[in-house]
């Protein structure tokens, strides 16, 4: 995959999963990922926001580090979790993160003392996360990374608490923040955890010359 300065074990890794060329996404994104800014980075269904997401995290984390995760990952639900820890499983084969997923349906204590071992990344749902880092308090610290994936079904759960009250936890990370569209809601988190954020909206302009046409030959 052609990414300027792309960490040359990930390199590997993506060949061998047969990610040989970056999409818009990747390309569009990855240099401003990568500088450490907030970001919010709207992008369609099947766009490879996943894949972007886990491209970025074992760029900018590299190898095993501390005991306390170094990024953190809020998904919907349990499926978005296991979803997200098979991807770092593949495209991480050649480094030695330690990624970690919890859910609503998990067993707290086995949890907790799995991510005292040391993780790099812990992926988990908005419930879980933040009944963890209030009874548990883990060291963030260290954290590098904190990314809202879909955040457009996760705020329509009425989760903005528990990810504020995370958020306010740390002290200075990377915030980004992914979604299918830019709402209200949206717009309301972002304005307060996150510091001048860019924006990158791919595929609008896409899609919407698409609608035009589909239009054009309904009239016809």
């Amino acid at each position: 995959m052609k990414l300027k300065k792309i960490n040359e074990k990930l390199q590997q890794a993506l060949i061998e999963n047969g990610l040989k060329e970056a999409n818009d996404l990747q390309q569009e994104t990855f240099s401003t990922l990568k500088s450490g800014a907030d970001c919010i980075i709207i992008s369609p269904k099947g766009s490879g926001k996943s894949t972007t997401i886990v491209i970025n995290v074992i760029q900018q984390l590299v190898a095993e580090g501390e005991e306390s995760p170094r990024a953190l990952i809020i998904v919907e639900d349990k499926t978005k979790v296991l979803e997200m820890e098979t991807l770092f499983e593949n495209l991480g084969s050649e480094t030695n993160l330690r990624v970690y997923g919890v859910h609503d349906k998990g067993d707290m204590e086995y949890d907790k003392n799995y991510i005292s071992t040391g993780i790099d990344v812990l992926i988990g749902t908005p419930n879980k996360l933040s009944e963890m880092f209030t009874t548990a308090g883990y060291n963030v610290n260290r954290l590098k990374m904190f990314i809202l994936d879909d955040a457009d079904p996760i705020l329509k759960l009425r989760h903005e608490t528990k990810i504020m009250r995370i958020s306010n936890s740390i002290t200075k990370t990377q915030r980004i923040i992914f979604s299918e569209q830019l709402t209200e809601r949206i717009e309301l988190l972002a304005e307060k955890m996150m510091l001048e954020p860019y924006l990158f909206e791919i595929g609008a302009e896409v899609e919407e010359d698409e609608d035009e046409e589909s239009e054009e030959e309904t009239e016809d």
